[in-house]
């Protein structure tokens, strides 16, 4: 029987590669059109154009979307089979050690090559590497950090569900899914013109990214994520059917929405579709909805090791996301100043990047969770440690029609 779970690494690795793809081949020059502060790629590689390129990159943006809904299916798995106090010592020890090896490097590389003063980076290397929201006027280390604002939100909720007895992970399925899908809503009404409001439009837009924090663009995604896990353990019920119909839907509304804001800020992609990230999407959602199914039919037959080499492009996901944006600039100036084409660059950047990324998820992150798990045992505060990886066995609060027993190596971030 297959891991079928294995097929979620290298749908994290196309994520990662398309949003990588996304800021260093497009947004990096075309971003200039959109009224948002501009960051590091804009004005020290926004000469590195690739117009011709724009109609297959352009979308890219989508693999945070997808992001997203595998992180729900991933923490739902993690904290179902995990006390409060287990689910914070290994989200923490899964998140901080990357953050604190990539928010240095570009630290590193923003004191080398930007022209602000190094002052003006230092109280957001610290907010990195806490990993503490910007707020709304704040300065990001790294733009593409404000997806960690949404993902801490979400472990937030999570960690809060866990610690009550009447809270499940299926009540924070449906807080979520309600909660969005009326946002979203709301903003497809603002985007159609039965509400007109130019002050609204842009306050929907600053929930995308400002203010990520409340979930109110995400959260459906993150639902979609826990529904899929449920999924996978039991048949859902009509109205969870309903509920997953609603998140898709909410989904599809958020993605166009910001397709639409895009596709009408830059005259590179005006003759574009917006409809093209919403297939991607749910192709993606699709791929992890299919491994789910297959995993509740598979119940209770052995299921092999996922082969290492995805399981090691799952690992490189998380490093390459966090230096993409800053690293991968820097690096694509270096080469382009050398001579090389411009899109040559950006793939010779992403191909550095990745033995670089290898190397932070093999070699160096291990060994920094190594000196956390000793340091917080030393002072008696680790928890017991969690049961190995893998779809847990059925919860009461989930409901689950059948025991689980097959063991998958499938973690995440």
């Amino acid at each position: 029987m297959k891991n079928y779970f294995s097929l979620l690494d290298p749908l994290r690795f196309g994520a990662a590669l398309g949003v990588a793809v996304f800021h260093l081949m497009f947004y990096s020059w075309a971003g200039s059109s959109i009224n948002a502060p501009q960051g590091f790629e804009q004005y020290f590689a926004a000469d590195v154009q690739v117009p011709n390129a724009a109609p297959f990159t352009w979308f890219g943006w989508v693999g945070v979307e997808i992001f997203f809904v595998i992180s729900g299916f991933v923490i739902a798995n993690s904290a179902s089979k995990s006390s409060p106090k287990e689910f914070l010592f290994g989200r923490a020890l899964r998140l901080y050690p990357a953050v604190w090896v990539g928010s240095t490097l570009s630290f590193l590389v923003l004191l080398f090559f930007a022209r602000e003063k190094a002052s003006e980076f230092i109280l957001p290397y610290f907010q990195a590497m806490l990993l503490i929201p910007k707020g709304i006027k704040g300065q990001w280390l790294d733009a593409v950090y404000w997806t960690l604002a949404a993902e801490m939100a979400f472990y937030g909720l999570v960690f809060c569900t866990l610690l009550t007895k009447k809270v499940t992970l299926r009540h924070l399925a449906w807080g979520l899914t309600i909660y969005s899908a009326v946002f979203n809503a709301f903003s497809m009404l603002l985007l159609s013109g039965a509400i007109q409001s130019d002050m609204l439009y842009w306050v929907v837009l600053m929930f995308r990214v400002p203010g990520a924090t409340w979930l109110l663009c995400h959260g459906c995604f993150f639902a979609l994520g826990i529904w899929l896990f449920i999924s996978a353990n039991r048949k859902l019920s009509a109205l969870e059917q309903f509920a997953v119909v609603v998140t898709c839907l909410s989904g599809c509304a958020e993605i166009y929405y910001f397709s639409h804001f895009l596709l009408t800020a830059i005259p590179a992609i005006s003759d574009q579709s917006a409809f093209v990230p919403i297939l991607v999407w749910a192709a993606a959602v699709l791929l992890i909805a299919f491994a789910a199914n297959k995993s509740r039919h598979s119940a209770g037959t052995a299921s092999p090791e996922a082969p290492a080499y995805l399981r090691t492009l799952g690992l490189i996901t998380y490093p390459l996301y966090l230096t993409h944006n800053v690293t991968g600039t820097a690096i694509i100036r270096v080469l382009t100043d050398a001579g090389l084409d411009a899109s040559l660059a950006v793939w010779a950047s992403v191909a550095m990047l990745v033995p670089v990324c290898w190397f932070i998820c093999a070699k160096i992150e291990p060994a920094i969770r190594r000196l956390l798990t000793e340091f917080f045992s030393n002072f008696r505060v680790r928890p017991k440690a969690a049961a190995a990886s893998g779809l847990p066995a059925p919860l009461p609060e989930l409901r689950l029609s059948l025991p689980i027993r097959v063991k998958v190596n499938f973690t995440g971030r």
